[in-house]
């Protein structure tokens, strides 16, 4: 009988997988707690632009705890009490900071913000989901001096490597400008995430395959994909309502057919936090599998790898 294959992630799963990776660097369980600090995005604002992205409805992310109406501290209690209740092997957290850009703030502000959360018992570090237009050296270097002590981690919001797409979709920042963002953030050595939507409009399957080459190839220590999902009081909703212009909205099976060739293509050290979303479905314009439990297509996503006998890295090749 042949022995089990270890992938150079150090396990037996054929994808580096987020909870793995924590448990390497933490030795245990440990848990995210979503916080809403309150704050905007400057295309909401209209610094850059109003109305926002066209897919954007962060209420069907929000869980129920997560009001920005409360100080962070309470957020954050109630948060670990809900996830000590469903998650019990939990004993550390991560404060993150969710929704909207969570560096579009002032220096001081965002510091009051951090700190608090940070003085939580049982919180031993940040995740900043935020835009690559919103972060200079001042935060950064901020962020930077907490990492001394705590567990500090950015995670960018990119969408597409390609400018035409991202006008498409109001998202007012560029590629070029995500670029900029993710090489400041190395040179502070901060973990950097990214969050990329497979099936855009004016996107499919192939462009994806040319584009996961350049994602390969960006200083990632983690990477989100999510299927394109249409939630209500978007822009996109109004649009799909209307047949604005083509929405391609693949079955799940075809999705997981994609998932397992641009995991074959992504560089073997980038962790792999989610390969899709998993929101209410009253919040879903066209449920469709999008109601599936986020477990389900995950265990549906490494059967197909274990059939195909196939990995992530399998076929990746650097570019540059």
């Amino acid at each position: 009988m042949k022995g089990k294959t270890t992938y150079p992630w150090g396990t037996e799963r054929r994808f580096q997988a987020y909870p793995d990776y924590f448990r390497r660097l933490f030795g245990g369980r440990v848990q995210k707690v979503s916080v809403d600090a309150g704050l905007t995005c400057p295309n909401r604002d209209g610094k850059k632009g109003t109305g926002g992205c066209i897919f954007c409805n962060n209420d069907a992310f929000n869980p129920s705890y997560c009001q920005p109406s409360l100080p962070i501290k309470q957020q954050i209690t109630e948060g670990i009490r809900f996830h000590r209740f469903r998650y019990r092997r939990a004993g550390k957290y991560l404060a993150y900071f969710q929704t909207y850009s969570n560096t579009y703030a002032p220096l001081p502000r965002l510091k009051k913000l951090y700190e608090e959360a940070l003085s939580c018992e049982g919180v031993i570090g940040l995740i900043i989901s935020t835009r690559p237009d919103c972060v200079d050296a001042s935060v950064l270097d901020y962020l930077a001096s907490l990492s001394e002590k705590y567990y500090v981690a950015i995670e960018y919001g990119i969408e597409s490597v390609r400018d035409e797409t991202l006008q498409r979709i109001n998202r007012m920042h560029t590629f070029s400008e995500a670029e900029k963002a993710l090489e400041l953030t190395r040179q502070r050595n901060l973990p950097a995430g990214a969050h990329f939507i497979v099936g855009l409009p004016g996107e499919n399957n192939e462009t994806i395959l040319e584009d996961i080459r350049i994602i390969a190839d960006l200083p990632l220590d983690t990477v989100k994909f999510h299927q394109l999902q249409i939630f209500e009081n978007t822009k996109l909703a109004e649009d799909y309502r209307k047949n604005a212009y083509p929405i391609y909205l693949p079955s799940l099976e075809e999705y997981l057919n994609l998932m397992v060739q641009l995991a074959e293509r992504l560089n073997p050290y980038i962790v792999i936090e989610r390969i899709a979303s998993e929101v209410p479905p009253r919040f879903l314009v066209n449920p469709g599998w999008g109601a599936i439990r986020y477990d389900e297509i995950q265990r549906r996503f490494e059967q197909l790898l274990e059939e195909k006998q196939t990995w992530q890295g399998r076929l990746y090749k650097k570019c540059k």
